[in-house]
């Protein structure tokens, strides 16, 4: 059996037995907040749902590649990232316990109305399409070269199979899944690192000294992750959704141990990319370093991606249904989140036809939300609603002025990859934050 039979093989069993062992959604209660038994998730489970629906595909193929290019330091750069869970936990945990809010919709239209309230659902309902197919695009380089007929295949079966169980359960099947997905994301990595480190010709030594640590190789990105930190994980209801399900206490300690957790898987899996960088092997690190130890460690390679995309396709598809019959309050039913589910694996794979860029879902949405820095940090700070409106303006220009190319080079004090990324986040969030404030020092 060759291996895109035996690939086909691990897509369609374990989306199967996914769809098997989801539990049943009967209730609002189960499919949009997945209460089961009148339990919320504790610490543990919790922990490791944050953690598994935040290691897409995309970003283990990410770090894989980063880590080829800049060795350890792109790892870490990427992990940066990570900042997010630390800042959403933080931050959430105070909009519950100071502010009272039950939703990040909620604090929205009690601060800025409804008005900013559908703004920011537009801005992630955007963030949500964007996940559908830059996951399902990993899995399809897998099975074929983009734009082939196996690729556009693999891809529209991974996202039927995955949609199949997620409208089954809701979140309570994004949740459930989330437990098996992550041990078994675990298991998985640990059989490909002791493999690489098991090869005659790569060592720990050589993983530690890979890289150079500087702006141009690899800590313009670092910085500018750790900039989006403070924005980005506010506009990804597949994180924030998951802040307001257990009680606070519970919710901060699991998305403060995702954040830690979370970081070091990132830079665990971009030492495949360190060790392709020994290989001399010049791009698709993930792919290629599978091919180069064998069938078993691109299967397990494969596996991996196939799981890790999974977890954030369904989790996308529970955000997205939560997103408009909860929080915009279009239909509170489970029928109704199921249509919505159907809708967005639709839209959401219509890119894929299109040859877009996987990493520029990471970096360029990054940018385009810079603007919610301060509504959210500076969250207990009263201040008149056409605030909200100029900082996410501020924020979405900044975004376009690097999308076009025409960021100011003036402005940009590194060389080197991301150093325009890095100073347009850098400068945009200063420019977001105070002219945020502006309305507020003009009424005083």
């Amino acid at each position: 059996m060759d291996i895109i039979k035996w690939q086909w093989l691990l897509v369609i069993c374990s989306s199967l037995t996914m769809f098997f062992l989801s539990p049943l959604a009967k209730t609002t209660d189960q499919f949009f907040k997945a209460v089961n038994k009148k339990k919320a998730p504790n610490t543990l489970i919790l922990t490791g749902s944050l953690i598994i629906s935040w290691i897409f595909a995309k970003s283990i193929t990410n770090a894989a590649d980063l880590g080829l290019a800049f060795g350890l330091v792109g790892g870490v750069a990427y992990a940066g990232y990570y900042v997010s869970f630390a800042v959403a936990g933080i931050v959430i945990y105070q909009l519950r316990t100071k502010g009272g809010f039950r939703s990040i919709h909620e604090f929205l239209i009690s601060k800025f109305g409804k008005k900013a309230m559908a703004v920011f659902s537009i801005l992630i309902a955007f963030r949500l399409f964007n996940e559908v197919w830059s996951n399902t695009m990993v899995i399809g380089n897998y099975f074929g070269e983009q734009g082939s007929t196996p690729y556009y295949a693999s891809i529209l079966v991974f996202t039927f199979l995955t949609l199949a169980y997620a409208v089954k359960g809701g979140l309570s099947s994004s949740i459930f899944t989330d437990v098996i997905q992550m041990v078994l994301f675990s298991v998985l990595l640990i059989i490909i690192l002791a493999t690489i480190f098991t090869t005659k010709d790569f060592s720990s030594e050589e993983m530690l000294t890979s890289g150079t640590w500087s702006f141009e190789l690899g800590l313009n990105l670092f910085f500018a992750a750790v900039i989006q930190s403070f924005s980005y994980p506010f506009h990804d209801p597949v994180l924030t959704d998951r802040g307001f399900i257990s009680s606070p206490k519970v919710t901060k300690h699991s998305f403060l141990w995702a954040s830690i957790l979370g970081a070091i898987c990132i830079i665990l899996f971009s030492l495949i990319g360190v060790y392709a960088q020994t290989k001399g092997i010049k791009a698709h690190a993930a792919v290629e370093v599978g091919k180069a130890l064998g069938v078993v460690i691109l299967l397990v390679i494969n596996f991996i991606m196939i799981t890790s995309a999974a977890s954030t396709l369904d989790s996308t598809f529970s955000s997205f249904s939560k997103l408009l019959a909860v929080d915009l309050n279009l239909g509170k039913s489970v029928s109704f989140g199921r249509i919505t589910m159907i809708t967005v694996a639709i839209l959401g794979t219509i890119p894929v036809f299109l040859n877009a860029e996987i990493l520029s879902a990471t970096t360029i949405s990054g940018t385009m939300v810079i603007g919610l820095t301060p509504m959210f940090i500076f969250w207990s700070v009263k201040v008149p609603k056409i605030s909200f409106y100029l900082s996410v303006s501020c924020g979405l220009i900044f975004g376009f002025l690097l999308i076009f190319g025409v960021f100011p080079k003036a402005l940009v004090f590194t060389t080197g990859k991301y150093a325009a990324l890095l100073w347009s986040n850098l400068w945009g969030v200063l420019c977001c934050t105070i002219i945020y404030f502006i309305p507020k020092w003009i009424s005083k």
